[in-house]
């Protein structure tokens, strides 16, 4: 009987046949999302900056003999492509990322807000646009945004960066209620104090003071790994999330 359990329970995580879009492949949460939608089952399209470069793209490729990268840009032109190859599209992972500038608000730099909301709110709102038309034809689609905890509680110095990704939540939210008569769910996975290069410098997790202060500063008292995000973001890729939307849940070790 309890062997019976696991292998329904184990079905609800089965990516099997189900095509996936990353964005921003290489950057923060990507190669661990990627890498879990495709050991789970998926076909996983993956999109970088870097693949303009075709030495990047086909270094990336070797590394992960599974995924399938784009050297194009344009997020309709990749939405275009998938579904030349593939005929549908099941998942769009949005995995955006701008630095966090720490800066006290009387000196914002209105530049990098700019900046921040064009790499953080604009570029996602590209790629969802995309992916929609298609998902509204077929009456199936899950759209995940990687956003952050940081707007949830709020961030001292850095308003710009929680400005931007609270604008990602906000998208998020409205785009659930948009689109869920469509058979399509959004949900933004908001990490925090994640142990990644993109997130924290190398240099500065090895310094051990530095790193017990960050720490400190976590309930579950650990650095975040980029797979336990992944994991978030395949089950609610899969058919184990399909009465969940509008979220916008925190994988920040209870910090928020």
């Amino acid at each position: 009987m309890r062997g019976k359990k696991l292998e329904r329970t184990s079905k609800l995580i089965n990516l099997s046949g189900k095509i996936a879009i990353v964005m921003n492949v290489k950057k923060f949460i990507g190669p661990a999302a990627a890498t879990s939608l495709n050991d789970l089952g998926a076909k996983v399209i993956c999109h970088d900056e870097s693949f303009k470069n075709k030495k990047h793209l086909n270094d990336f490729a070797k590394k992960y003999p599974g995924f399938i990268p784009l050297s194009y840009q344009e997020p309709l032109k990749i939405a275009e492509t998938t579904l030349e190859l593939f005929g549908k599209i099941d998942t769009l992972i949005s995995n955006d990322s701008f630095p966090a500038i720490k800066s006290k608000v009387e000196q914002c730099d209105l530049e990098n807000l700019g900046k921040g909301l064009k790499f953080l709110v604009m570029r996602p709102y590209e790629a969802v646009a995309s992916v929609v038309p298609v998902m509204k034809d077929q009456n199936s689609g899950k759209i995940i945004l990687v956003t952050s905890a940081a707007p949830i509680r709020g961030l001292a110095n850095y308003s710009m960066y929680a400005t931007a990704r609270g604008a990602a939540n906000a998208l998020t939210l409205s785009l659930s209620r948009e689109l869920a008569k469509y058979n399509i769910q959004v949900n933004a996975v908001a990490p925090n104090y994640i142990e990644s290069p993109s997130y924290f410098p190398e240099s500065l997790l090895a310094d051990d003071s530095i790193r017990r202060k960050i720490i400190s500063n976590i309930p579950l008292g650990r650095l975040g790994q980029p797979k336990e995000v992944a994991s978030l973001i395949a089950f609610l890729a899969s058919s184990g999330g399909d009465f969940i939307t509008g979220q916008i849940i925190p994988v920040d070790g209870g910090w928020s």
